[in-house]
């Protein structure tokens, strides 16, 4: 099952000891890893965004779950993230694009308290024991929650709801006069400009789901690769 997976930590040693465990799980075929990031609470209340590790750039965080619910732990005080990281908050700051519940963030909102550091992952996992297990065990405190898939109907359901409106004004325009005519119509292109300006981005989105599936296809693979090699070195081990 893909899980948002957070983990609140008392340092960054804490959490890079964490970042390690994961991955070695991953390794044993316990988890696969989409995406990750460490996230560091400021005294100040700003969020530092670092590098889950060398594999994959912070910047590669926008427009994921994982990049979006980093955004909302932001809060209103904002994110604070690497110049050359290429992420901002305006483009993580999606409610919708966490997939998650606004309990899950206030849950780890309310734990992610300042100078304390979290790991922000997106995984797929069988069973919770592993994980929390190993970050148990360095003191971590572990919130997960199931992802949900629901904007590409949510989208479908507002572009709907435009459209009636325009077939409304547009009929409203085909009877007024003057300057109720002029006032309709100014509204009729509005509402136009918000209907392809929508469906630009839910085919944007769209896109990005279906390039973001494949991603995770082919971790899926070479996890199963991983998990096969070690069961056959596993058998031919003498006992």
């Amino acid at each position: 099952m893909e899980r948002m997976l957070v983990v609140v930590c008392d340092s960054e040693t804490k959490a890079y000891e964490g970042t390690s465990a994961l991955r070695q799980l991953e390794r044993e075929g316990s988890i696969s890893i989409f995406a990750g990031a460490v996230v560091v609470k400021r005294a100040d209340g700003t969020v530092s965004v670092k590098s889950f590790d060398d594999e994959e750039p912070v910047g590669t965080l926008t427009g994921t779950a994982v990049g979006s619910l980093i955004g909302l732990l932001g809060g209103p005080v904002g994110v604070a993230v690497g110049a050359l990281s290429g992420l901002t908050f305006g483009a993580l700051y999606d409610i919708d694009t966490a997939r998650v519940g606004e309990d899950f963030i206030d849950d780890v909102s309310t734990s992610l308290t300042p100078n304390k550091v979290a790991i922000v992952a997106e995984i797929d996992e069988e069973w919770t024991t592993p994980v929390d297990a190993r970050m148990e065990a360095l003191g971590g405190v572990v919130f997960r929650r199931a992802l949900w898939d629901v904007r590409e109907q949510v989208d479908d359901e507002e572009i709907k709801a435009m459209k009636a409106d325009l077939a409304q004004f547009k009929n409203e325009v085909a009877k007024a006069h003057g300057e109720r005519r002029a006032k309709l119509q100014k509204k009729l292109d509005q509402l136009q400009a918000r209907i392809e300006s929508q469906q630009k981005k839910a085919t944007a989105r769209h896109e990005a789901f279906v390039a973001r599936q494949k991603a995770k296809r082919t971790i899926l693979r070479k996890n199963a690769t991983a998990v096969g090699q070690a069961l056959n070195e596993l058998a031919n081990t003498p006992l």
